[in-house]
């Protein structure tokens, strides 16, 4: 469940992303029914919003028209989360059990933002060769849902 908007959202198959390699074959994979692009777990605190802007810019312009939600991963760290939602990002994962998640949720609320409690199922990229069919595969075996 996602806090913050007030809105209970679906969000399509989810992918843990760590380049912009990965996100744009998540796009070309992903299909009508679209996909997560997911941080990897505390990437707020290691990479950073910008660093994650950067990917999720580079994939959607390679790969325009692709429904993908943005999942940002602040871990527990609710100073990095409202960073995150100053620099753009609309969608963060955050401990909820962290001294100022409430305070988070509700600025993530005034600006029509997503606040996740924790992290959704996804495919970790960084464990596949995605240069290899069997990787590629795997990936769009996730996506359709049979994964």
């Amino acid at each position: 469940m996602a806090t913050g908007t007030g809105q209970r959202r679906r969000l399509p198959p989810a992918v843990t992303v760590h380049d912009a390699a990965g996100a744009e074959l998540a796009l070309r994979l992903a299909g009508p029914r679209g996909v997560t692009l997911l941080s990897a777990p505390g990437a707020a605190a290691t990479l950073g919003a910008p660093w994650f802007l950067a990917i999720l810019g580079a994939a959607r312009a390679a790969v325009p028209g692709v429904p993908a939600a943005a999942l940002l991963d602040c871990g527990d760290a609710p100073g990095l989360a409202l960073m995150a939602l100053r620099a753009g990002l609309r969608a963060l994962v955050l401990d909820p059990g962290c001294p100022g998640f409430a305070a988070v949720a509700a600025a993530a609320s005034e600006v029509g933002a997503c606040l996740h409690p924790g992290r959704p199922a996804s495919l970790d990229l960084g464990r596949l060769d995605l240069t290899r069919a069997g990787g590629r595969a795997r990936l769009a075996a996730w996506l359709a849902g049979a994964g």
